[in-house]
């Protein structure tokens, strides 16, 4: 049977609060020097997926994948979150000696039934979830500070987005609704969908993190940093690391018109990848990744496309499947290619991923994932500014390098709320 979604599930996160993160919240209120800002959304969606039919299932290893039916049935059906849970975000700011100072804290609750733990990862063996009695979850992923000034440029410490995939998936015109459905194509959903992660982009993830933004140079803007190391899950056991992970962004737009502008940007990431077996050193490889992306906006046509190119980066998420488990990294791609017209309250979208895995040498897995591929069409109907109502219809393939591939369909329709 294909292991397809578990390990996914951690993956997903709330990003809209991060589009208004710098903006005029819901709620501002001033007390002296000092302004407190309220950010949030809610967005709920019925979830149905033919997934494919158990007599046909193939075997592939990957994480996050086309769904596979169970002896039961191959459809699904389930109401819950899309590719973000709901989330509330508080801010409070100030300036003070000429230093613009703020704090940000992002709390993210769903409404899925996950008492196994953390709202993302569901029963573990010891814990029940989506039965009788139980709850939701929350997560905290956004808990950082900010100082500088338009002059100097912006330090960004705590835990934030990361660098590496997020323009790609802040412009995920899926951010709203689902996308690939994940483990809304499970008996035990969580709180998030997949979008397109996995298929076209590696999850940017949240980071512990230090960084510094340059001021805007004529368009330009340079960020660079350090992050705690993530640990891989390629079989290994990691050990504690000599050095952090290293990340970097260079960014630039352009606004030719009110009605036209075009932006661009690049990061790259590293990270040294150490283990142990026992008492005994294990295995060692260095992560490296980059990836691109553009987007060009004239008059409600947007076009955007994004490729990433890793070594030791894995898929789906950071350094998941990275290597082979013996320090021999695996190389992975992918790209995502979108189209959006916008006329009146009325969005029209579709767009096209890749997300493709090496294996390691000759004497790897295989029933590795080779490639996911999935398209997407949607629809999303801005019924007052803060209220959109949306539909989608993905259908996404899943092949392992011997050949095995499994494919599934999913629809979705809800709404999007933000404040």
């Amino acid at each position: 049977m294909q292991n397809s979604n578990k390990g996914a599930f951690r993956l997903a996160a709330a990003l809209a609060a991060t589009l208004a993160a710098t903006a005029a919240g819901a709620v501002d209120i001033v007390s002296g020097d000092w302004k407190f800002s309220v950010n949030g959304n809610i967005n709920v969606d019925y979830i149905y997926s033919s997934c494919e039919d158990a007599n046909t299932t193939q075997v592939i290893h990957t994480v996050g994948g086309a769904c596979t039916g169970s002896p039961s049935g191959s459809s699904v059906s389930n109401v819950g979150n899309g590719l973000l849970p709901a989330a509330i975000t508080f801010g409070i700011s100030t300036t003070q000696n000429g230093y613009d100072l703020a704090a940000h804290f992002g709390l993210y609750p769903g409404i899925a039934s996950n008492d196994g733990g953390s709202p993302n990862l569901q029963a573990n063996g010891t814990a029940l979830s989506n039965v009788g009695l139980s709850t939701t979850g929350l997560d905290i992923r956004q808990v950082y500070m900010t100082f500088g000034n338009k002059d100097i440029g912006t330090f960004t410490f705590g835990r934030n987005f990361g660098l590496f995939g997020f323009d790609a998936i802040i412009n995920d015109m899926t951010l709203p609704g689902v996308g690939v459905a994940g483990s809304a194509s499970t008996p035990t959903p969580s709180n998030t969908t997949l979008g397109s992660i996995g298929f076209g982009y590696i999850y940017v993830d949240t980071l512990a993190q230090m960084d510094y933004t340059t001021p805007d140079l004529a368009g330009f803007s340079l960020t660079g940093g350090i992050f705690a190391p993530i640990n891989p899950i390629d079989g290994t056991t990691s050990t504690g690391r000599k050095a952090p992970g290293f990340h970097g962004k260079a960014a630039y737009t352009l606004k030719m018109s009110d009605d036209m502008k075009f932006y661009a940007s690049g990061t790259f990431i590293t990270e040294k990848q150490n283990s142990a077996v026992g008492a005994v050193n294990g295995p060692e490889y260095t992560s490296t990744g980059w990836d691109i992306f553009a987007k060009f906006d004239a008059a409600g046509f947007e076009v955007d496309a994004s490729y990433y190119h890793g070594k030791g980066m894995g898929t789906t998420g950071l350094f998941i499947l990275a290597s082979d488990g013996n320090g021999n990294s695996r190389k992975s791609d992918g790209y995502l290619i979108q189209g959006t017209y916008t006329v009146g309250a009325v969005k029209f979208g579709v767009n096209y991923g890749v997300s493709k895995l090496d294996l390691a040498n000759g004497a790897d897995d295989p029933f590795l994932l080779s490639k996911n591929s999935k398209v997407t069409g949607g629809v999303y109907y801005s019924l007052t500014k803060n209220l959109t109502l949306l539909g989608e219809v993905s259908g996404a393939k899943t092949e392992a390098h011997n050949g095995n591939e499994n494919k599934s369909t999913n629809v979705n329709f809800g709404a999007f709320m933000s404040f």
